[in-house]
């Protein structure tokens, strides 16, 4: 047996002088190797052809409008950030090697950017705990090292998460069982650039970092470094694959390869390998790709920080899996006279992890009580026969001496068709070589994650056919036996895959409730087609879509709660994302009143899929919000004013751009979770002063996990958003707006008055201190403001110093009151809650006669503090047009 060579083989050609162009050098390698497939007949599989794609609409109006994608893969998190796996059937049927078009793709976000032109100078380091610390270019990686090519099966670790969502929601979103995918990649050894690094004594893992920005940093990972020197374990840095270059969802131009391992660890966009004591510290290293034991709900999970970090739950090798491709979801196959001598030839495929192989794949009709061997077939072993010097697309291909497998594996039985007829499902279990057996039932965790049961298809006889079932679909795709058993009220995990156990004469489970609020009307029965929609995009009479369902906003434009302009920014447009991640359940009980219609497929089709705003917004528009569409700024500081709250600065697309946002007015800003891809969307006021130019600044409170209770999803993930990052912005929304000396319009009305009461708490000063700026920056505004400002402690006092300043500076037009619940002995201003003694004595009633409507109270607060500030106003004779709540 071969031994694997340490250095570079006698067969590569000698590195090229250093002017040398890459492209050439790579059509000289191939040129001096054996002739191409097209020539030659080669003793193992060679990759598919690729398909042409383009950038599709959906992709148009996200991050990733230069990505070009197959628009068959099915998306798992919606349009972005793209998580995407084959339709199983298509994925089987592209054979052993998957192509690019089909892979499965696992992002956390934005594709990072890079044109060809910059690919050969894409640099990475080797750094930490090396003698030798080295940065590179793919140019010396090309140059000055050995390349390899050989296949290797890649698998998420969410692969089949959609039964154990079935079973018990978990933490992540649903993959079907089409999460991994075969392909043949080319690149150096990692353990041939940490060679020449030369690790130093006492390290014991290998961090890996990528170039993708993330809301809680960038994406890296680690293995040990044992593994990574190990050449049976094959770990590569690839730049190739199937011979092209690598595209940019698979980690253009640059990634790391680790075979046997879950595709969490094999990072993409490489741009650090870092040398560690001790596993990496990163957020998706702690927090992403884990088992945590079963009995960690997702509530408990958010406050055990130390069981997340915990490396025994930690996931490296696959575990051993398989599932049945043929007979399909929903095939059907008919049951001719005289069919019982007839075969159906069952299909599938099977994997395991570690290097290890899959050594028996198994069949059983009878629910595990008799088994039958199937037949199974290993491509990957016909890259053993390559021959010694054989070069594919420029790397080595013999792997004749390594005894790992690296590859998913084929498994086929034929049954008669009497036999399916007679039973009741089949199912397909694995067996490695180290006797690892694939269980009978799920090992259910927070993280869905490693999901491996026996695979199980439903047979149904039904009109003289037989209808197969598979047990779920991904993504929101309904169908699937473990759907069916739910939706009858049956527990998928009583053992008995949620059927009755043998002997029980009724089902033990009751079914639960389902708590769904019905957001369209009962008799509403009207089909509205996109030219329709499109006619009521205006102010006038606006119309929308949640959900594929056409609402008029017409009768709601006054009573907003967010004013007009939040329902006439939405009006022709597609709003679901916005209104279900924004509006209350009560908000939506409210909706059948307003529904008008069903908007047609194919008007939905491309309503859903056609670009609602350029790809590129015009950078040099001079107003940076835009009503309509959402607008990114790059996140470009971070200022830290209390222990729980920053200015978060925002660099807009040019200097002298103004941010458009009247006075009394706030915008939304959009995220993305980090685990699951779902949009965070919330509003804030800026503490801009609104003639600023080129940046936009936000006070933000950051509600941080706590051991009793969950933080802050948006405050959280801005808060670990790392610089230079882009949000997303849109507005401006609200329906209050300050016009100057002493006008200011509610819902576009005009309305003059005199005074303004002011009651905030934490970060609610942000819309009342813009209205107090804006009335106090003209000397000649003869509006008076009274603040009233209730926090904790001192320390949670949010503007403090410009509070102060500006009541100085402006004596008889502003008071500011502070109030603290919890003070230290040392505070000599107000002490207590801003409760009914408090209100009555410092805001007292309103005014009655003809001074009565010039008193405006505004208030911002949390939820129930205005709750409380409303119902208390409400006793002191306060109407609801003279209290306004931002």
């Amino acid at each position: 047996m071969a031994s694997p060579p340490s250095t570079r083989s006698p067969n590569v050609p000698k590195s090229p002088p250093l002017d040398f162009d890459i492209q050439s050098y790579h059509d000289k390698v191939e040129s001096e190797s054996e002739p191409l497939e097209e020539v030659i007949e080669r003793p193992y599989p060679l990759p598919p052809k690729p398909r042409v794609n383009k950038v599709l609409p959906e992709d148009l109006k996200t991050p990733d409008n230069h990505v070009e994608r197959d628009p068959r893969l099915i998306r798992l998190t919606g349009i972005h950030p793209f998580n995407v796996e084959a339709p199983l059937s298509d994925l089987y049927d592209e054979g052993f090697l998957t192509t690019k078009d089909l892979h499965y793709v696992r992002n956390h976000g934005p594709v990072p950017r890079v044109e060809d032109d910059e690919v050969l100078d894409w640099e990475f380091t080797v750094e930490g705990m090396v003698q030798k610390p080295m940065k590179l270019t793919l140019r010396d990686l090309l140059r000055d090292y050995e390349q390899l090519t050989y296949p290797v099966t890649l698998v998420c670790a969410g692969n089949r998460r959609k039964e154990q969502n079935m079973a018990r929601k978990t933490k992540g979103f649903s993959w079907g069982a089409a999460g991994l995918s075969t392909s043949l990649w080319t690149g150096v050894s990692l353990g041939d650039l940490l060679a020449r690094a030369c690790p130093k004594r006492g390290a014991k893992y290998v961090c890996f970092e990528g170039a993708d920005k993330l809301p809680n940093g960038y994406y890296a990972t680690s293995i040990k470094l044992s593994w990574a020197m190990d050449p049976e374990r094959g770990v590569m840095v690839a730049h190739k694959m199937n011979g092209e270059a690598l595209h940019p969802d698979h980690g253009k131009p640059l990634r790391i390869v680790i075979p046997g391992q879950i595709g969490g660890r094999s990072v993409k966009w490489l741009k650090r390998i870092i040398v560690t004591p001790e596993p990496s510290d990163n957020w998706y290293h702690i927090y992403d790709n884990r088992v945590l034991p079963t009995m960690v709900t997702p509530e408990a999970s958010a406050n055990l920080p130390e069981v997340w970090k915990d490396e025994r739950y930690a996931i490296y090798d696959l575990n051993t899996n398989s599932a049945v491709c043929y007979p399909a979801h929903d095939e059907r196959v008919q049951l001719a006279e005289g069919h019982s001598d007839k075969m159906y030839k069952v299909k599938g495929y099977g994997y395991t992890g570690g290097g290890r192989r899959v050594g028996r794949l198994e069949v059983t009709l009878d629910q595990g009580k008799t088994w039958e061997l199937a037949k199974i077939t290993y491509p990957e072993d016909e890259y053993r026969l390559a021959a010694e010097n054989d070069l594919l697309y420029g790397g080595r291909v013999d792997i004749s001496w390594r005894d790992s497998s690296f590859c998913w594996c084929f498994w086929d039985l034929d049954i008669p068709l009497a036999r399916l007829q007679d039973a009741k499902d089949l199912m397909i279990r694995a067996m490695d070589d180290s006797m690892n057996v694939q269980p009978r039932d799920m090992y259910w965790s927070v993280m869905g994650m490693m999901n491996n049961p026996w695979y199980r298809v439903v047979i149904h006889k039904e009109d003289g056919a037989l209808r197969f079932e598979h047990p779920t679909q991904p993504a929101n795709m309904p169908g699937g036996w473990m759907a069916r058993v739910k939706g009858e009220g049956r527990n998928i995990l009583n053992g008995f895959w949620g059927e009755k156990a043998p002997g029980e004469d009724e089902e033990t489970v009751e079914k639960e409730p389902v708590k769904e609020i019905s957001m369209v009307g009962e008799k509403v029965t009207r089909v509205i087609s996109l030219d329709e929609l499109r006619a009521h995009d205006g102010e006038d009479q606006p119309w929308f879509v949640v959900n594929g369902q056409v609402y008029d906003g017409t009768k709601f434009l006054e009573g907003h709660p967010g004013g007009a302009a939040s329902i006439t920014a939405a009006a022709g447009q597609d709003a679901t994302e916005e209104f279900l991640t924004i509006h209350s359940e009560n908000a939506k009980a409210m909706m059948p009143d307003y529904h008008i219609g069903t908007l047609d497929a194919d008007s939905l089709a491309q309503l859903t899929t056609a670009p609602d705003q350029p790809s590129t917004p015009d950078k040099s528009r001079p107003v940076f919000l835009q009503p309509k569409y959402w607008c990114p700024a790059m996140l470009t500081s971070k200022e830290k004013v209390s222990p729980d709250t920053k200015i978060f600065t925002f660099t807009l697309d040019h200097a002298t751009q103004s941010i458009g946002l009247p006075v009394g007015q706030h915008l939304l800003m959009r995220l993305r979770d980090p685990a699951s891809g779902e949009a965070i969307i919330r509003a804030y006021t800026p503490i801009s002063d609104p003639a600023d130019k080129g940046v936009l600044r936000v006070l933000v409170k950051i509600y941080y996990d706590t051991p009793s209770t969950c933080g802050g999803r948006m405050t959280q993930a801005l808060d670990a958003l790392p610089l230079d990052q882009p949000v997303d912005f849109k507005g401006p929304v609200g329906k209050f707006t300050y016009l100057g000396k002493g006008r200011c319009a509610i819902n576009g009305r005009e309305r003059r008055i005199r005074r303004f009461v002011m009651i905030c708490a934490g970060s609610g000063i942000t819309p009342i201190f813009q209205v107090l700026r804006a009335v106090l920056a003209d000397r000649e505004d003869p509006t008076t403001c009274l603040v009233l400002d209730g926090n904790r402690v001192e320390e949670d006092i949010l503007c403090k110093e410009e509070l102060d300043t500006m009541a100085v500076e402006n004596p008889g037009r502003c008071t500011v009151l502070y109030t603290l619940s919890r003070p230290l002995e040392a505070w000599e201003g107000l002490r207590g809650r801003m409760d009914r003694g408090f209100l009555e004595r410092e805001v007292g009633r309103p005014e009655v006669g003809e001074g009565r409507g010039d008193v405006i109270v505004l208030v911002c607060g949390p939820e129930g503090m205005e709750g409380s500030v409303k119902g208390i106003l409400g006793e002191l004779g306060w109407g609801e047009e003279d209290v306004l709540f931002f």
